[in-house]
């Protein structure tokens, strides 16, 4: 595969995973959807689906990685690092490309959400009214989970170790796909496989912190949440983001190494 080929591949995958993922927890949350309320079960499956789909279209181009942590993986698997930062920078692309056209397809939704007194402005609600960035920045705001992850329950170590684990479980699925056909693979039904491993993923281990398990799944679209100008919008919690970034990586590299000493 060609730089070109994998930058392509992994913007238009990426993309696509974060515009039918992030759709779904847009779908699930905003006023005036009409899957407002499905719940939890709805979003892992909507997210295994997202995976599965930007897998198989991306495939044939980059291999679809879609996720830095799954690079870094492959990385300590194979022992290739030359492809990794192109890897990373159509990934982190295509997360705010996909995460902004979510914003589009449910810019009504948004403004009807972001409006509503009962949701920004009633007992109990979202405090958006914040006269200081500082301030504002203490919480989440109350769309930012249509965005990005956060924890039922703030605890460092515990967010930062279920990120791990959920990612450690990603990576090594992924990694040993096809040993049990001699090594071949499992082509196209590869994707098929994996989106349902995210799907047990969330939701088995999605409670605690939302299951980032990709860091610019959850740091593309915290930026585009920041960066969009949506009323009311609160704060992008960044004194919560690092963790679904590093938490992943960490796991992914401990996945290849796990690969490596037990598969290989």
């Amino acid at each position: 595969m060609s730089s070109s080929d994998i930058f392509i591949g992994e913007t238009i995958g990426t993309a696509l995973l974060i515009l039918l993922g992030g759709g779904v927890c847009a779908a699930v949350t905003l006023k005036a959807s009409k899957a407002r309320n499905a719940g939890w079960v709805a979003i892992a499956f909507g997210w295994g689906f997202a995976v599965m789909t930007a897998a198989y279209i991306s495939g044939p181009l980059s291999g679809a990685h879609l996720n830095p942590a799954v690079t870094v993986g492959i990385a300590i698997k194979d022992g290739d690092w030359g492809n990794v930062p192109t890897y990373f920078a159509g990934q982190i692309l295509g997360a705010m490309i996909g995460a902004v056209l979510v914003w589009v397809a449910y810019y009504g939704q948004f403004q009807a959400h972001l409006t509503d007194r009962e949701i920004v402005g009633g007992p109990g609600a979202q405090d958006t009214t914040a006269k200081s960035v500082e301030a504002q920045e203490k919480g989440a705001g109350p769309v930012l989970g249509v965005f990005s992850t956060g924890p039922e329950i703030r605890h460092t170590v515990q967010n930062l170790a279920t990120e791990i684990i959920g990612t450690f479980v990603l990576l090594l699925a992924i990694l040993t796909q096809g040993l049990n056909d001699e090594g071949n693979g499992l082509g196209v039904l590869g994707a098929l496989i994996t989106g349902f491993v995210v799907v047990s993923i969330g939701l088995s281990l999605g409670g605690p912190t939302g299951y980032a398990i990709n860091p610019v799944r959850d740091l593309g679209p915290r930026i585009v949440h920041a960066l969009l100008p949506l009323p009311n919008k609160g704060g992008s919690d960044w004194s919560y983001a690092w963790i679904p970034v590093v938490g992943p990586l960490i796991g992914g590299a401990i996945a290849g190494g796990v690969y490596n000493l037990a598969f290989a």
